[in-house]
């Protein structure tokens, strides 16, 4: 026991892939491009769910959570990983580890729950569609996802209490690339057999059940989706639903395979090169899987960037007129665009006896109509 306490506060080394040095130089290109891709991706979805009114819906919310999770998720492993790849030391201290192994666990199991989450919404919008605003109400969405957060919490206090007490016996070599449970498991001295019963049991809770429970929504949704005679909204929901089971597929599989399994039946390399899936490339793929299938995002980014645009292309439309304004041909229409975006306004420069003889509505009409002045 004294040799555990000692070795309780040293220093942790992580192998990772040391013992392949010209593989670590491709895995931390790799893992540098993943994580640009999932900080610009994520950060995008939330930005866009938040400035785009059309976008305030449960589904949205629940992405943006998602979102935000998958970026505290890689921030927490990621870059201590490359500074590991890229410097001399292989070397991370002990609260450090204890972080990441904190987060990897709360995080991890809050996207289950998550998942399990975004699923019961598809479920009600598909075959509860006039009582959706009812059933997926506002205060209904922030409580389902509290639980998530607390829910995630609660496992990763248990089993990051239970893991850190494991005698070590001097032992400070985790053969991984961040200090993850199953080799954190494997550097104690001992066999604890209430840890792996605790890991099932848990396993069961978060993986198990949500991951029934996401099966069971498809199913009754693929039921109501036969029925149904439009063409559009077939598509539109397959869109919908199709990406939300590609994020399901590639991060249930991998996560089920790696905790639901004995841990001593899992060779070194192999739980490395999974932990490097869903680690760098789950959370990555997320934003190009919602916003490649999802027309409703791509038409958010559209309107946002039209929004931020053309205030900046009227100005310059002015300035060019402006030159030519010396003897007051043309005037300032400011109008605003309630049809559209309800917040976006714009100031025209019109002929004044065009303007006076249309009237303001009458010219205001012809430039939405046709569009003249704006170009577009």
């Amino acid at each position: 026991m004294g040799t555990s306490n000692g070795s309780s506060r040293t220093d942790f080394i992580l192998l990772g892939f040391s013992d392949r040095p010209q593989l670590e130089h491709i895995i931390s290109v790799v893992a540098f491009i993943f994580y640009i891709i999932t900080l610009v991706g994520n950060t995008t979805i939330i930005l866009v769910s938040y400035l785009d009114t059309q976008l305030h819906t449960p589904m949205y919310f629940f992405l943006s959570n998602l979102s935000f999770l998958d970026l505290c998720y890689t921030t927490s492993i990621i870059p201590q990983m490359l500074v590991n790849l890229w410097g001399p030391k292989k070397s991370i201290t002990y609260g450090g580890c204890v972080l990441q192994f904190f987060f990897a666990l709360d995080l991890g199991a809050t996207e289950c729950l998550l998942l399990a989450v975004m699923a019961y919404d598809r479920y009600a919008a598909v075959c509860q569609p006039l009582h959706y605003t009812v059933i997926m109400h506002p205060e209904l969405c922030r409580k389902m996802v509290l639980i998530a957060w607390l829910g995630g919490l609660g496992s990763a206090l248990i089993l990051c209490s239970l893991t850190l007490k494991l005698p070590r016996c001097g032992h400070r070599e985790v053969d991984n690339f961040f200090c993850e449970m199953p080799a954190l498991i494997k550097m104690a001295c001992v066999y604890s057999k209430v840890i792996e019963v605790v890991v099932f049991a848990l396993g069961v809770v978060f993986l198990l059940v949500p991951l029934s429970l996401i099966l069971i929504s498809y199913g009754v949704i693929t039921k109501a989706v036969m029925r149904i005679k439009s063409a559009v909204r077939w598509r539109k929901i397959l869109n919908t639903c199709g990406s939300h089971l590609t994020v399901v597929s590639l991060f249930y599989g991998t996560i089920i395979y790696m905790y639901m399994k004995p841990q001593t039946s899992t060779s070194q390399n192999e739980g490395k090169f999974l932990t490097l899936f869903y680690t760098i490339v789950t959370p990555s793929l997320n934003p190009l899987i919602y916003t490649l299938r999802n027309k409703d995002v791509k038409s958010a980014i559209k309107r946002i960037m039209r929004y931020h645009y053309t205030p900046v292309r009227m100005a310059a439309i002015q300035n060019d007129l402006q030159t030519r304004n010396s003897k007051n041909e043309f005037i300032s229409v400011h109008i605003p665009d309630q049809e559209r975006t309800g917040k976006l306004e714009f100031y025209f420069l019109v002929r004044h006896q065009d303007y006076l003889a249309a009237g303001q509505s009458g010219f205001r009409h012809q430039l939405f109509e046709e569009n003249q002045l704006l170009g577009t």
